[in-house]
């Protein structure tokens, strides 16, 4: 190697170089003509320890309205139920309604509850539509592990804003959601655009 190229590798950091690392423009570099999204907080909810059927510590829904509402990421706070952001959401603005009741099924739910729970929803909507126009949504609650509930212990709702286009091969394919906007950044537009009661 020539004294330039001496220089050049310190420059860049080489092996040898003056910070003693790898060039990261050279470091295990193969042209693939693939680009990478990577997303490694989604290793939480794929190894992190799943919520059993006990209410307290162990549910991450009893635990939630606990917190402050930027920790817990809280969005509205019911007499009977409350409204926080999916840690994993499908799409960015993804909203639980959550009795604060730890049941399992719908039908267990108390009159006032459901009547608090079909009132968050409502409000969820309007909310994610003056937050971000979303084209449509989808409404839904997975009873059981069966139906496919991540926390069949604890009832909750999903609500999710759709728009077109927003599912393409990354979801379908490759199981990688893209999210372009941060869960806080989220919560606090879909607080400001909450309907007043």
């Amino acid at each position: 190697m020539t004294d330039q190229g001496s220089d050049t590798k310190a420059q860049a950091g080489e092996p040898g170089g003056a910070a003693g690392l790898e060039d990261h423009a050279t470091f295990a570099h193969v042209d693939d003509g693939f680009q990478r999204l990577w997303t490694p907080h989604r290793m939480a909810y794929i190894i992190g320890e799943k919520p059993g059927d006990e209410a307290g510590a162990g549910c991450p829904f009893c635990t939630a309205p606990d917190k402050p509402d930027d920790e817990g990421l809280i969005v509205h706070r019911g007499t009977h139920c409350y409204v926080v952001m999916n840690l994993f959401p499908y799409n960015p603005g993804h909203l639980l309604i959550c009795p604060y009741r730890h049941v399992s099924l719908y039908v267990d739910l108390t009159d006032e509850e459901t009547v608090e729970f079909t009132r968050l929803t409502k409000a969820a909507i309007r909310a994610l539509e003056a937050a971000s126009g979303p084209h449509g949504f989808n409404l839904g609650m997975n009873q059981g592990a069966v139906a496919g509930a991540g926390v069949a212990a604890h009832l909750h709702q999903h609500v999710v804003p759709r728009w077109g286009g927003d599912s393409n091969f990354l979801p379908i394919v490759g199981q990688t959601k893209a999210l372009p906007v941060l869960l806080e950044d989220t919560r606090q537009r879909v607080v400001a655009a909450w309907p007043a009661d």
